[in-house]
């Protein structure tokens, strides 16, 4: 920008800074993909378990002629491509940054996780238009066979989904993967149930109303992730970081009369990048206090990649200094 020093500063987990000028690739970085890449094994395991459960699963159901266990098959022919979703954007976000995808292919993680969201939202739906139907025309149960494979499910399901649980609070991605496992556990944990009570009553009611509950539970988990998902694709400021507090610790530096042009956005499910303008009347600070400030930044606040621009008191006022420009 005509008249003003423009200096960059980025950071990322095992480094502190480059001067200006300095191109940095942070393509196979373990510090910024850290928590996608320990699940890379597993992904292959639940993939290969819930693969192997579905030819068991729709095998026995064509045996058995029970459109229930056959449909839920592929229910769970559909986790399989949820997991790959999620482990196809845990490989990309590592990819090295290129002339066009500047960031490299982080933001996929962010679309698999919305992708994961309104995937298992559409496959309860699913779920919940069937079991309208059954509940208007009710239709046989094969009780004992549907509870002794769902029963196996449960145990697939669930054991997946611990695989995934240690990530999800720090990873959206991996959230995603982990609520599409455990949603499958309780649906599981419902046919069970449903068939244990229609063996002993006859009253086949039971399970379509059994499934309308799942699918309202399932609705519930997910509804969080649809949210946290959608924010993050538009670029919003991470739910966990409170603008106003980096706006204040930014101002507060020695030096700095007035910021502007402040923003916040996930790079990835994982990485959160910041750019701001800092109007310093006293020159330019030296990258002593570019790389303090992007330390204090990753530490405090989780933003581990910083861009600021220093601009000096005289000269023209910068075009993005008003609060409503963009």
């Amino acid at each position: 920008m005509a008249g003003h020093h423009h200096d960059h500063d980025h950071v990322g987990h095992d480094h502190v800074g480059h001067d200006h000028g300095h191109r940095h690739s942070h393509g196979g970085h373990g510090g910024h993909s850290h928590a996608p890449a320990s699940f890379g094994r597993a992904f292959a395991i639940g993939i290969a378990l819930n693969t192997g459960f579905v030819i068991v699963e729709a095998g026995y159901g064509f045996a058995s002629q029970s459109m229930a266990l056959v449909a839920d098959a592929g229910h769970n022919l559909s986790d399989v491509l949820g997991l790959a979703v999620a482990w196809i954007a845990s490989v990309l976000v590592k990819r090295a940054p290129s002339p066009r995808f500047t960031y490299g292919l982080r933001g996929s993680s962010i679309l698999a996780a919305l992708f994961n969201a309104v995937f298992l939202l559409v496959a309860t739906g699913a779920i919940a238009w069937e079991a309208i139907l059954r509940l208007m025309s009710p239709e046989p149960v094969a009780g004992v066979t549907v509870m002794v494979v769902a029963g196996i499910g449960i145990a697939i399901n669930g054991a997946t989904a611990l695989l995934f649980a240690s990530g999800k609070g720090s990873d959206i991605n991996i959230r995603g993967a982990y609520l599409h496992m455990a949603a499958d556990a309780a649906v599981s944990l419902g046919v069970v149930l449903a068939g244990l009570a229609i063996v002993l009553t006859g009253a086949l009611w039971i399970d379509p109303v059994v499934s309308l509950i799942i699918a309202g539970l399932i609705v519930w988990m997910t509804w969080g992730l649809l949210r946290d998902s959608m924010i993050m694709a538009l670029s919003a400021v991470p739910p966990n970081i409170d603008p106003e507090a980096v706006r204040g610790f930014l101002a507060a530096r020695p030096g700095v009369a007035m910021l502007h042009d402040l923003h916040i956005w996930p790079m990835s499910t994982t990485e959160i990048a910041l750019t701001a303008h800092l109007v310093m009347p006293g020159g330019h600070p030296g990258n002593v206090f570019l790389l303090g400030l992007a330390e204090d930044l990753r530490k405090t606040f989780g933003i581990g990649h910083a861009t600021v621009q220093i601009e000096g008191a005289d000269g023209p006022a910068c075009i993005l200094a008003p609060e409503d420009v963009v």
